[in-house]
């Protein structure tokens, strides 16, 4: 199913998102440069990634967003995904590029935009809050009216209320493929906004987030309001 650039893969459980997600970052992950999502949601994507392919030797692995800490903090994307994924595998990706959350939110964005250069990366994982936020781009944020820089501060838009670092727009859109993974009631109407019949809204950023493919993977409880 598709609809306004967003092709759809709607699954019964949670369980069964996650394992259509792992799929495709363990199919990348043998020479890819892949984008990882922080939060809850993907925690058990990225488990079962690593037992679909435990060599990552192949590919590079980045971050669309972060919060402004330090990388071993109960807050951190990288410190979940580094439990969730990184810690189970038996060889680690050629290179992790983490953004350093440690830093000064504008001084992390700058040195991680040099990183990035102009790269096109192969995939980017993304989440949707129940506001319509994605990445660390919240509702009506000046984030979003960014169209040069790929990489910018960014003030948080719920918790954990600390400053974050986030991909922009423009960086998300020169992805080869975005893939959001959302499972849950909570976000359907969300999910409605984001990928239905409205407009595409800074009210709701993920909208506005689309790659060169965008697939969103659901279960059943967060497709449920869209017609």
């Amino acid at each position: 199913m598709a609809r306004k650039g967003v092709d759809f893969l709607v699954v019964n459980t949670a369980e069964e998102a996650a394992q259509e997600a792992a799929a495709r970052l363990a199919a990348v992950a043998g020479g890819g440069q892949i984008a990882l999502a922080g939060g809850s949601t993907p925690r058990r994507a990225y488990q079962i990634a690593a037992e679909r392919r435990s060599d990552w030797g192949g590919a590079e692995v980045w971050w669309g967003d972060e919060r402004c800490v330090p990388p071993d903090d109960e807050r951190s994307n990288y410190r979940m995904t580094h439990e969730a994924l990184l810690a189970r595998l038996e060889v680690q990706p050629r290179v992790v590029h983490r953004i350093r959350g440690e830093l000064a939110p504008a001084e992390a964005a700058d040195d991680y935009a040099r990183e990035l250069g102009d790269r096109a990366l192969d995939l980017v994982l993304l989440g949707l809050g129940p506001d319509g936020h994605t990445a660390s781009l919240f509702p009506n944020s000046p984030a979003l009216e960014e169209r040069e820089r790929t990489v910018v501060a960014a003030e948080p838009g719920r918790e954990p209320l600390v400053p974050r670092v986030t991909l922009t727009i423009p960086a998300l859109a020169r992805a080869r493929i975005v893939l959001f993974l959302v499972d849950g009631g909570d976000k359907a109407a969300a999910v409605a906004r984001a990928f239905g019949d409205a407009e595409p809204s800074a009210d709701t950023p993920a909208s506005l987030v689309r790659g060169g493919e965008t697939l969103a993977i659901l279960d059943e409880a967060a497709a449920s309001q869209l017609s």
